[in-house]
């Protein structure tokens, strides 16, 4: 089970991510727009530096969500390979079988 510091840190940079996606989008296409003058470029990525660095969505990390584990997850399923495993063992996951031969 991963630490519940982790965790919880990690759903208020969801949270966060979630409140400021259309803000950041915002400011990035009037930072990527070459028509506009280079002035006003400069002041969209000074305000963009100046948002929280938790808004961002390469700051949220992909965690299990049965015990929080930060590795060996897989996206499609959201849980990581050991909780995949104790579940599949005791038949809770459909379609997956502990293997035997």
């Amino acid at each position: 089970m991963a630490k519940t510091s982790a965790v919880e840190k990690n759903k208020r940079r969801r949270t966060a991510v979630a409140n400021q996606s259309a803000k950041r989008a915002a400011l990035k296409a009037i930072i990527m727009n070459q028509a506009l003058p280079i002035e006003e470029r400069f002041k969209a990525s000074i305000k963009l530096a100046s948002l929280p660095r938790d808004g961002s969505k390469t700051r949220v990390r992909n965690r299990c969500e049965v015990s929080g584990r930060p590795r060996a997850y897989y996206r499609k399923l959201r849980m990581s390979r050991i909780a995949l495993r104790e579940l599949g063992n005791f038949g809770k996951v459909p379609g997956i079988v502990k293997s035997s031969w």
